[in-house]
């Protein structure tokens, strides 16, 4: 990693092209998923536009690191693969039956939103107001409050208890949800990619692009692209310059940067980037200032025009009771899908706090349970008895507490189950269920992943309402959670169930956007329980201190942590090796397929690419014949941006690749192996988020520095559970990123729906 993959003046997606390099010539594939992961490898710090903007730079954030960051390069198609030709017509299994859970669960939540009869109260779409929000950007900008009925909307009707409401219309069935192996969508057709091919080649783009841009743009995909040629910037990859110099090819001397069509495609690109940095929505002189980094000559003109189309949304963030006057009114701008995710969010939230939880023993069955506990393991049960919404926090060994709830829970006649972030946690947890289970003998463990029990793949299904078949649910590694994924996942539990949210705050937060967990621990809307139970040993030690910003030195008797020193990164790919393949086996009793490598970044001298290489001509030399990979190949499979679910590779034949992942068969189109398998000896901390080995060797090369936050330590270094080997070539960086990099923050909506939702709770009762 002798130099970083990104510059000061670029964003995540845009890397310095090589010299003599075309405008088209950005090197290695980098797919959504990679820019998901490398953005929330760096907290949600990734920029929305270049450094100079205030749009989260990698100048103020320090996201100038090795990670990859060579996005837009997938314009150019896997070798030897022509997506044209039927790319991506076989199934996708787990990640098809999601994202089409996803889209049943989102028509239901945008038709029960248009069925009601008042707006949400925190602010909505101001397409018709598109002059008065620019007054109120401006008057923003200069310091000044905007008129104070510019936003005003008529409140909601209070929402019934669950005692009262009727049941949500139009849920999904059980009948109704996609199978685990359902297809994944067909590619346009031949024809449609074919006419998209010419409009590209006329304007210079890569050929190989055409099959995406037909898929994001649709049907007439050609008459788009020359009626707008900046909409080729809603294909995952394409950068700005790279659609500028598109139109200036197509348009000629018509183009120029004043192009209101210019001004509104930068916009939507500018919060589609932010939104892989972790925001669901940026302040309007933000986002103004970032339009005028990008060269767009009237950014207030631009903003005006994308809110009158429709293609983004403007919100207030109005002070709280109390606070008029103490802070200024200010005007977010967002996309739709998040501010109804959002919305959506706080809406569902609302009704577990107005819902009378579902009666599962009585009180004095609960306080029984509760006294028969110890510590913070009694006062969760006791929260839990009588609040729909219960927040937890802890490490790893705080997971006991809330196993104890789900046995308690069942054994009251409670429809209870767990769900985490990943297949590995999963498993773990569901170990830690049978180890008490097997002193009381009750059932096997109620235990699946979100996404699992999402699709209908995993859990105990949905009921003829559409609603998940239980009455309480604990979500583990809730930071996870991004704002869409808690939306689904909260408009999927039935009236009067019980929500626990636990996890560790220290941890990065998801890859998606928002900070759901953190907003909630802020909000003080429910009970929030905080285990006292801490992880044990050297490993839970050193955790601990680097939580709270100090790295301690610990006594390691037992080799439990081990500092190896390097110079370089060439030397820091050599050590790892040596660690993974001989080291930690000889002197640890950990072999080689119980180990993992946690790095910064994918690309670089010692990113993931480079040590999965290395290690795999140690651990398993082949000659990748299916696409780079041999059977056996240990892997990790990215069904959908922000997942990641370990596995190794079975085999590979004309069907696709193979590969098991915790024992659920995944066959992976050759044509989709490049952008969704990568090798799986080494990761990103973000991609073992919700896994835990025994053995873990953090790599730290000293050009990554810039990389490091507390977060980010946090989580490579609690990954392991008997043995961590640090790889240390960041001298003095890391000790000061431990005690002065927190996360970064990421602009979201959900405190102020949350709030709002609050003073109309407090304003009902009062009246």
């Amino acid at each position: 990693m002798s130099e970083p993959e990104s510059t000061p003046h670029s964003g995540p997606d845009t890397p310095e092209p090589g010299p003599g390099a075309g405008p088209w010539d950005t090197g290695t594939a980098t797919t959504e998923s990679d820019e998901r992961d490398d953005a929330a490898e760096h907290d949600g710090a990734a920029p929305a536009a270049d450094s100079d903007t205030g749009v989260g730079s990698d100048a103020e954030t320090g996201a100038d690191t090795g990670a990859d960051t060579d996005a837009g390069a997938d314009a150019d198609a896997p070798a030897g693969a022509d997506p044209a030709d039927g790319a991506g017509a076989a199934g996708l299994s787990e990640a098809e039956a999601e994202l089409a859970a996803q889209r049943i669960e989102r028509e239901r939540i945008e038709r029960r939103k248009a069925a009601k009869k008042g707006p949400i109260d925190s602010g909505r779409k101001l397409s018709g107001k598109a002059a008065a929000l620019l007054a109120a950007v401006r008057a923003v900008e200069s310091g000044k409050t905007p008129p104070a009925d510019l936003f005003a909307e008529p409140r909601t009707a209070p929402r019934q208890t669950a005692s009262e409401s009727a049941r949500r219309p139009g849920s999904v069935s059980v009948e109704a949800a996609p199978a685990p192996m359902a297809p994944m969508p067909a590619v346009p057709a031949p024809e449609v990619v074919q006419r998209v091919r010419r409009v590209l080649s006329e304007g210079g783009a890569p050929e190989t692009l055409a099959p995406r841009v037909a898929a994001a743009l649709g049907e007439g995909a050609e008459e788009r692209l020359r009626a707008d040629p900046w909409q080729l910037l809603r294909v995952q990859g394409v950068r700005p310059e790279q659609a500028d110099g598109f139109a200036r090819a197509l348009l000629g001397a018509e183009c120029g940067p004043g192009d209101e069509r210019r001004g509104r495609a930068f916009t939507v690109w500018l919060l589609e980037q932010a939104a892989l940095a972790g925001h669901t929505a940026l302040d309007a002189p933000a986002l103004t200032a970032a339009l005028a980094q990008r060269a767009v000559p009237d950014p207030d003109a631009a903003l005006q025009s994308t809110l009158a189309e429709g293609e983004a949304l403007a919100f207030q963030d109005a002070p709280a009771a109390g606070e008029e006057g103490e802070r200024p009114v200010r005007v977010l701008v967002g996309l739709e899908r998040y501010a109804l995710a959002e919305e959506s969010l706080a809406d569902g939230l609302a009704r577990l706090l107005n819902s009378a939880p579902k009666e599962g023993g009585s009180s004095e069955d609960w306080e029984r349970a509760a006294a028969s506990a110890q510590g913070s393991a009694a006062e969760l049960l006791r929260a839990v008895a009588g609040h729909s919404l219960v927040l937890h926090t802890g490490g790893e060994a705080s997971r006991t507490e809330p196993a104890r709830l789900l046995d308690e829970a069942r054994r009251l006649g409670l429809r209870a189950w767990a769900a985490t972030h990943s297949p590995l946690g999963r498993d773990g947890f569901a170990e830690l269920l049978r180890q008490s289970q097997e002193a009381d003998g009750t059932s096997a463990p109620p235990v699946a992943t979100v996404a699992g029990l999402l699709s209908g793949a995993e859990g105990p299904g949905r009921d003829d309402d559409g609603s998940l078949a239980l009455d309480l649910l604990v979500v583990l590694d809730a930071p996870q959670l991004d704002v869409e994924t808690a939306a689904l996942l909260v408009e999927s539990l039935p009236d009067g169930a019980r929500l626990v949210l636990a996890g560790d705050p220290g941890v990065l937060w998801s890859v998606g956007p928002g900070r759901v967990f953190a907003d909630l621990l802020a909000a003080r809307v429910c009970p929030r329980i905080a285990s006292r139970v801490p992880d044990p040993g050297p490993l839970g030690e050193l955790v601990s201190g680097i939580g709270i910003g100090e790295l301690n030195e610990v006594a390691a008797p037992d080799r439990e942590v081990v500092i190896v020193p390097v110079r370089d990164a060439g030397e820091a790919v050599h050590r790892t090796v040596q660690l993974v393949v001989d080291s930690v086996p000889r002197a640890i009793g950990v072999p080689a397929e119980r180990t993992t490598v946690i790095t910064p970044g994918h690309g670089g001298a010692a990113g993931t690419r480079a040590l999965n290489a290395a290690l795999k001509a140690r651990l398993h030399p082949g000659p990748g014949r299916f696409g780079g990979f041999d059977p056996g190949d240990r892997i990790v499979y990215s069904p959908a941006p922000g997942r990641t679910l370990p596995g190794h590779v079975v085999k590979g034949d004309a069907e696709g690749l193979h590969l098991s992942c915790s024992g659920t068969p995944v066959v992976v189109p050759r044509e989709w192996v490049e952008t969704r398998v990568r090798h799986g000896w080494a990761l990103t901390a973000h991609q073992a988020v919700g896994c835990r080995w025994p053995a873990v060797v953090v790599v730290l090369p000293g050009d990554a520095t810039r990389a490091l936050s507390r977060p980010w330590v946090y989580t490579a270094f609690s990954r392991a559970s008997r043995h961590l080997s640090v790889v240390h070539g960041a001298e003095q960086a890391l000790p000061r990123a431990v005690a002065e990099v927190p996360a970064k923050p990421r602009t979201t909506r959900l405190p102020d729906l949350l709030r709002a939702q609050t003073q109309a709770a407090e304003e009902r009762t009062a009246g």
